[in-house]
């Protein structure tokens, strides 16, 4: 039956904190209306709410030293690679976890602190050992044993290290974010840990400090973490702790999450029972970081109704890859108006039949034209932005106090050419 739908149907709980609606029913993030956002920059658009942001990076930083004073949060770069925002949770007291000489060239440039960055990484290059000494990050993790031969052979001085291991479990999330399993690409199996570890304090290049691990992301249940921590335990007892991150966001109206605040209470309890109260307290929060305080904002191109309602949008899987790589589901809506409402799939343009937004969503009728708004876009959307079918990465716009302005810049097909080493045109015969 044909509901009819109002600007108020948007769930705003997915949104930014702080995201509202005008009297005329037009969403405003940052305090930045977004139907002028997207005249002014364009469609695809990412939309950061740099205040929101600022505020999650402060919560973090409370929740952590207030229970636990001896605490790091480091974000992880990983879930949104850019110098701006990186800047701004660095600017908020905030570290970086870095795993790729890129990423740590990212966070020097937003002026990040090396004495607060870690650098990972499971095929650590020598070029990418080489930076990280270089730029005298707080630890690196060792996550194999050829990492242990290149610091020792790259190294002019004993190094700081923590050790990747494995805590030998399952994670409840999807099979591509399991990482703390012992078949895992990452980190040191539970069985060769104790020999890896006699290794390394033998090497004198490398001075251990202590240990890493990182279940997995998207992880809903605070018991995994724990248990995480009550693994390391069995490896003996060291100065530093580097737990990682994973902590789960909502994506939809039917999603619970715990708050930022239950999971430092559950990981520093864990670490005092398990690790000691003395220790050294490192974690990487990043979806948890940034997921909320971004949305991406589309234009609808098409409609096409049949067995099934397509609403295409102009961007897709070029600028969101969650949902074909993840089966992640999204909330979009269809913002600025009322009407009556229908179940449709929201497409992307590229040429793939898996280049779904979201599928079976009721919204308000999709007319060409729209403006439909996805929320929770700010983690691993432009981290994983492509150019398929020659697809443009979009803009990255902060949003602060009514005020908006550019942080990344739309890409265009000039940067795409310009690496391309085209020959020159042969002569006729």
């Amino acid at each position: 039956m044909t509901q009819i739908g109002t600007p108020g149907d948007i769930d705003l709980s997915l949104y930014p904190d702080g995201t509202t609606l005008d009297s005329a029913g037009r969403l405003l993030v940052g305090g930045c209306r977004v139907d002028e956002l997207v005249h002014r920059y364009g469609t695809p658009a990412y939309l950061i709410d740099e205040g929101a942001l600022r505020r999650t990076a402060r919560r973090y930083l409370d929740a952590f030293t207030r229970r636990h004073p001896r605490s790091l949060v480091l974000f992880a770069a990983k879930s949104f690679p850019s110098a701006s925002v990186i800047g701004v949770v660095q600017e908020e007291g905030c570290g970086v976890d870095t795993a790729a000489a890129g990423e740590l060239a990212l966070a020097l440039a937003a002026g990040a602190d090396p004495r607060r960055m870690v650098f990972h990484g499971n095929a650590k290059t020598d070029d990418d050992i080489r930076a990280a000494l270089r730029a005298r990050v707080r630890y690196i993790v060792v996550d194999n044993l050829d990492d242990v031969e290149r610091l020792a052979r790259l190294a002019d001085e004993p190094v700081p290290v923590l050790l990747r291991v494995s805590p030998a479990l399952d994670a409840k999330t999807h099979q591509a974010m399991m990482t703390g399993h012992d078949a895992s690409k990452f980190g040191i199996p539970s069985d060769q840990v104790d020999e890896v570890i006699g290794i390394i304090t033998r090497e004198p290049r490398l001075d251990l400090r202590g240990l890493h691990a990182h279940v997995g992301s998207q992880l809903l249940d605070l018991d995994q973490f724990s248990a995480a921590v009550r693994a390391l335990a069995q490896f003996g007892r060291f100065g530093a702790y580097d737990l990682g991150g994973g902590l789960g966001v909502r994506y939809t109206s039917s999603d619970h999450a715990p708050s930022v605040e239950d999971y430092a209470q559950h990981m520093v309890s864990a670490v005092h029972r398990h690790l000691g109260e003395g220790v050294e307290l490192l974690v990487e929060p990043g979806r948890s970081m940034v997921a909320r305080n971004g949305i991406t904002a589309y234009r609808v191109v098409t409609v096409k109704r049949g067995a099934r309602t397509h609403v295409a949008v102009d961007g897709g899987m070029g600028d969101n890859l969650e949902v074909s790589l993840y089966g992640q589901p999204f909330q979009p809506s269809v913002i600025d108006r009322s009407g009556p409402t229908e179940t449709v799939d929201i497409v992307g343009r590229h040429c793939e039949s898996g280049d779904e937004i979201a599928h079976g969503i009721t919204v308000v009728q999709p007319q060409v034209g729209d403006l439909i708004t996805v929320p929770v876009t700010g983690a691993y959307c432009y981290t994983m932005a492509n150019n398929y079918n020659t697809a443009l990465r979009p803009p990255v716009v902060f949003c602060r106090d009514g005020v908006a302005r550019l942080a990344v810049r739309r890409e265009t097909l000039d940067d795409l050419l310009r690496r391309e080493q085209l020959l020159p045109p042969q002569a006729p015969e």
